[in-house]
């Protein structure tokens, strides 16, 4: 009997422009994943002007999680290439994304976590905590002192993740779609 072989998942920036169509495919099929449309909050103009607000230089940023293939190869089902132009060799696959950026509403500095998702077939792996980890080391880098995110009240396993990491449930802090939840965390 042979032990699983579970493929190697690494996380890296998202650099742009090269990165852009990466970045579109997974925040489309984030968009296209969920039970509601993106419209409220002007998702195709997000995705025209990438990296937009999300932009390093705004003090937000986008990562990547990959993996290298193992053999056997991990069940993915719409890989997405890595461009040839990073360091990673083309062989690897985007299995998902994150995203930060400034919410410069607050009194406090404060960012907004955006984007978080992970392609159905490498969902289990602890891809979603490697990337959430990610983000939140990021921000407290960059001196925010505490994050905000929305999501959906029926996404059970994103809302259990957040509030395993210390994220509780809050006020509303801008118009959105019936049955969103928001969070809050102190960093």
């Amino acid at each position: 009997m042979s032990a699983e072989v579970r493929p190697i998942v690494k996380i890296r920036p998202a650099v742009f422009p090269a990165d852009r169509d990466i970045v579109s495919h997974l925040f489309l099929a984030y968009a296209q994943s969920l039970p509601i449309a993106l419209d409220f909050q002007n998702f195709d103009h997000e995705l025209a002007n990438l990296p937009g607000k999300y932009d390093i230089q705004e003090h937000g940023g986008v990562w990547l999680a990959y993996t290298t293939p193992t053999s056997p190869p991990p069940q993915i089902t719409s890989p997405t290439k890595i461009p040839s132009s990073t360091p990673e060799a083309s062989a690897d696959m985007a299995i998902g994304c994150v995203a930060l950026r400034s919410f410069p509403a607050c009194s406090i500095p404060t960012c907004e976590l955006k984007r978080l998702y992970i392609i159905p077939s490498a969902r289990g792996m602890g891809v979603s905590k490697i990337l959430l980890e990610e983000v939140l080391n990021r921000a407290r880098e960059l001196a925010y002192k505490e994050m905000l995110l929305d999501t959906l009240s029926s996404m059970a396993a994103a809302r259990k993740l957040y509030e395993g990491y210390g994220f509780r449930e809050m006020e509303k802090y801008y118009e959105s779609v019936e049955g969103a939840v928001f969070y809050r965390l102190v960093l």
